[in-house]
């Protein structure tokens, strides 16, 4: 099994609701003109896993909805290695279907990138692990 950085593997992708509904439980928001991308960031993560809606009051076309979910997909492959580990879903807005793929991308690599800033990276403490604070029990 290849672990090439710019594939875009099927455990990659959220296919459950119960996946995207846990996402928009407990995930952050953050929304730009066309898309609004819903982010949960687990410190336990190790997988980054992408779902994506498009609705049909976005655009009535398959064609265009489509168009839009390939731009989100090859957005979020192109970006993966360097995104923090976690779900993410993405929500076109009515109008994204309007914006050329060069926008398209534009915004969402955007989007993807304030989404490095939702989650704090945790900074080492003074007091160690508590896996590693055993205590050896001490001669009297």
């Amino acid at each position: 099994m290849s672990t090439h950085p710019l594939l875009f593997p099927r455990r990659a992708h959220l296919r459950t609701t119960a996946e995207f509904q846990a996402v928009f439980a407990e995930g952050k928001r953050i929304s730009s003109t066309c898309f609004r991308l819903h982010a949960r960031l687990p410190l336990a993560a190790t997988e980054i896993r992408l779902g994506v809606a498009v609705a049909k009051r976005v655009d009535k076309s398959a064609v265009a909805r489509n168009r839009l979910r390939r731009q989100v997909k090859e957005a979020f492959r192109l970006q993966r290695a360097s995104l923090v580990a976690g779900d993410y879903v993405v929500i076109a807005k009515p109008g994204a279907s309007k914006v050329d793929n060069a926008a398209i991308r534009v915004e969402l690599l955007a989007l993807l990138e304030r989404a490095r800033t939702l989650m704090p990276i945790p900074t080492p403490g003074t007091m160690p692990p508590v896996a590693n604070a055993a205590r050896k029990p001490t001669d009297a």
